[in-house]
């Protein structure tokens, strides 16, 4: 079976819509079928690698344009057109198309499966039903979405709100996303020995993962770990990744006078973040809004419990993982300070039972069973 998958991004960018695509098209490939990829080209200027799992055909990303042009549509229409024109080109002999998120690529692509006849999975990640406003007259992603053969979601909240909205239709699922073999368990020499090598001299260490933006909560953690280590100098705050707020975040800290004890590690490949998700006393997740954070499942899957604020994707994280996962209210300092005090002075290690429970739920065998039970079905190759 040939699949051709059509996202908004790839790898490099680290978003879910990239890192999903991909990971299903290493499958494929594993297992005998082909994959192909259509997405734009790298965000923040990044420089676009060859894929493993398959072919990639870039779009351009659309330029601004000036408002007459907005206006009437043209650069629209004409991205549209260099989208088709790609189609034709990487998914012709597609049997399938998976269509990740949303956006003028993912309408684009479900219109041209519409007229070539071809079945195609919309799945979706958060904002595309967290924000979900249906436009007057024609709605291009209502019509997408209506049109799949399936739809599956990242998380079971996220199915609910889009029934709420009146999205219900046949053959919606929730489809968990996997977590990388690199996210483990270690042993408390290798965790001690891999905090050396980073360069980390505390004995307790917090971790947040996640692009430097409003959503993602960072400031609210810097004031609350500012009032958890008053007076301690045995915890480091170490934050990952890449964004707009980097130079703000830091200001920040230093004016709260905790700037020696966090560390901006900016954007780092894959198994680097494993090592610090092993080494971490905790994980904090403040965001404002999260359908299923997968760098919480990740930091479970190392044994690391998780603070996380009430966001739809945490407390489905809860109701999953029980105490393993420890929920604050959104924006409130005093709260998530408490709670990341509780986590330094009795640190522990996640349940075997949320071990098997990641194992099951989001390991790489049970999420490619789950896929392809979707494709199954799409495509009437059930066995």
């Amino acid at each position: 079976m040939t699949i051709c998958h059509v996202s908004p991004h790839l790898p490099p960018d680290q978003a879910a819509n990239a890192l999903l695509p991909a990971t299903l098209g290493a499958w494929a490939r594993a297992r005998g079928d082909t994959a192909t990829f259509v997405a734009h080209e790298p965000a923040q200027g990044r420089e676009a690698a060859p894929l493993a799992a398959g072919r990639v055909w870039h779009v351009p990303r659309r330029p601004g344009a000036s408002s007459l042009r907005r206006a009437l549509k043209i650069d629209a229409w004409q991205a549209a057109r260099r989208i088709a024109r790609t189609l034709d080109a990487a998914a012709g002999s597609a049997d399938l198309l998976h269509l990740h998120s949303n956006g003028l690529i993912v309408e684009v692509a479900a219109a041209w499966a519409a007229r070539q006849g071809r079945p195609y999975i919309l799945t979706l990640y958060g904002t595309e039903i967290w924000h979900y406003r249906r436009r007057w007259l024609v709605d291009p992603f209502t019509r997408a979405y209506r049109r799949a053969s399936a739809v599956t979601f990242y998380s079971r909240r996220l199915l609910e709100r889009a029934r709420s909205l009146g999205l219900d239709r046949p053959d919606l699922s929730v489809v968990y996303p996997t977590v990388g073999d690199a996210f483990r368990v270690v042993d408390e020499a290798t965790r001690q020995a891999w905090r050396a090598s980073l360069g980390i001299d505390e004995p307790r260490v917090l971790l947040n993962v996640k692009r430097l933006h409003d959503l993602a909560g960072q400031r609210y953690l810097i004031d609350a770990f500012a009032k958890a280590a008053r007076g301690r100098r045995d915890v480091r705050l170490i934050v990952c990744g890449t964004g707009p707020l980097r130079q703000a975040l830091e200001t920040q800290a230093r004016e709260a006078g905790v700037a020696g004890q966090i560390t901006f590690t900016g954007l780092l490949p894959n198994a680097e973040v494993a090592r610090y998700a092993a080494v971490a006393d905790a994980f904090v997740l403040p965001s404002l809004l999260e359908a299923l954070p997968t760098v919480a499942v990740e930091a479970l899957a190392s044994g690391t419990p998780v603070v996380s604020a009430d966001h739809p994707g945490g407390l489905e994280l809860n109701e999953i993982f029980g105490d393993d996962v420890l929920i604050v209210p959104r924006r409130n300092v005093d709260g998530l300070a408490a709670a990341l005090v509780d986590v330094l002075d009795r640190p522990w290690r996640v349940r075997s039972g949320t071990l098997d429970l990641v194992r099951r739920r989001f390991g790489a065998a049970a999420v490619e069973a789950a896929y392809g039970a979707v494709y199954a079905r799409a495509t009437g190759r059930q066995s």
